[in-house]
């Protein structure tokens, strides 16, 4: 018989009562160290004191209201998020395949708006991984994705990655944006390269067309930075973000320019619970913690450390990691052996992870993670190592979900 629980994950059989930094403890009384961090959302770890406090103070004020109403907490995080991002204005929802497609439903409608109805037309890249819903899906381009589903939705077209001819050779009168992840998590933490991406910024701006950056995984300071974008000194012009924003509590924003956000007006797009007051004052504290002075410095420190011991496990176990990728704390180690082997290894010594596309482990601890943290995490990613090497035919069963 089906469960009471569609059974649309293939879940390990763990579960966890608390979590405090970045470790979570299991019913079963183990203790893990989270390097997965709800796939890369646990912006501040698990029960931090402020984030807990703000969220417990609004929960026993408002939670929700609708977006009938003016709402004080959302009207701040925009202000905040306009403060340090090229954006102009924000508009909050629930997830990453909202914002995603509350973005492609931005470029279109600001294409119409300045004379190009025919303009809507998306390219987008090869291995993304833009979310689940029907347009998403069809905007990502994977067949296992859309195998079932139906018709997919038009108007996608894909190039290959880090390519600035086939985009250059794909763009034509009707194309409205290019539309990227400037580290695409899901095929295998590739990185965009710095010259593509001012590229694309150069070719949109010539013809025209919008760029619109999905930073759902790699933005709210994951690399170091606010978002992924800014170590290339480049802006979009619209951009999703989701994940770490609320530190686990759902929310969603999409990020625009005044020549895009203008063509939004009422009644153009909306949201039942997108933007509450619970959600926004989640996203507020940790945008408390993330923009205190020296925090995207300590990222950067942490992100080091983790490289240079990364490094020197690649070097030391070359028959178990052929290399790192990422940047930041989103890290892949590509592996030899079979990914989902490696992650069962790392878990069975205490750490938790993620695959990844292209047979990647995929490391994206909390972004308050300490260098012992660091340290313990290596140290057990070795005894994986030990453990694949004394058990080579050893086959994992329980790979955890490798999408968001």
């Amino acid at each position: 018989m089906i469960p009471p629980l569609m059974p649309t994950y293939k879940r390990a059989d763990l579960a966890f009562e608390r979590g405090e930094g970045s470790w979570l403890y299991a019913s079963d009384g183990r203790r893990f160290l989270d390097f997965a961090a709800g796939i890369a959302t646990c912006s501040v770890g698990h029960a931090h004191p402020h984030l807990v406090d703000t969220i417990s103070q609004q929960a026993g004020r408002v939670m929700h209201v609708s977006n009938l109403f003016r709402i004080p907490q959302a009207e701040k995080l925009a202000e905040r998020l306009v403060a340090n991002t090229f954006a102009d204005s924000v508009f909050f929802c629930n997830s990453g395949a909202e914002a995603n497609e509350g973005m492609v439903k931005m470029a279109r409608r600001a294409q119409m708006m300045a004379g190009h109805p025919e303009r809507t037309q998306i390219i987008c890249m090869d291995g993304a991984f833009h979310g689940r819903t029907l347009a998403m899906l069809a905007a990502t381009g994977n067949p296992k994705y859309l195998e079932g589903f139906g018709t997919p939705v038009t108007d996608f077209v894909h190039v290959p990655f880090n390519d600035i001819e086939a985009v250059k050779a794909a763009i034509t009168p009707r194309t409205a944006a290019v539309m990227l992840e400037p580290i695409q998590g899901e095929s295998g933490i590739k990185r965009a390269s710095v010259e593509y991406l001012r590229a694309l910024r150069a070719l949109c701006d010539q013809t025209g067309v919008l760029l619109a950056l999905d930073e759902v995984q790699s933005g709210v300071g994951r690399t170091g930075r606010l978002f992924a974008h800014q170590w290339a000194g480049i802006t979009p012009d619209v951009m999703s973000t989701a994940k770490g924003l609320g530190g686990g509590f759902p929310i969603g924003a999409i990020l625009a320019t005044e020549t895009v956000a203008k063509a939004m007006t009422a009644g153009t797009h909306g949201t039942t619970f997108g933007g509450n007051p619970l959600a926004c004052a989640a996203a507020n504290a940790v945008l408390d913690v993330l923009l205190a002075p020296g925090f995207m410095d300590q990222i950067c420190t942490r992100a080091a450390l983790l490289d240079d011991l990364l490094d020197s496990l690649v070097a030391d176990a070359p028959d178990v990691f052929e290399q790192r990728r990422g940047l930041g704390l989103l890290i892949g180690l590509r592996c030899v052996p079979v990914v989902g082997d490696v992650q069962a290894a790392a878990q069975e010594a205490g750490l938790l992870c993620v695959t990844a596309g292209d047979n990647v482990l995929r490391l994206v601890p909390p972004l308050t993670v300490t260098e012992d943290d660091c340290r313990k995490a290596v140290a057990m990613l070795v005894q994986a190592v030990t453990t694949l090497r004394a058990k080579p035919d050893n086959k994992n069963k329980t790979v955890l979900e490798t999408t968001p």
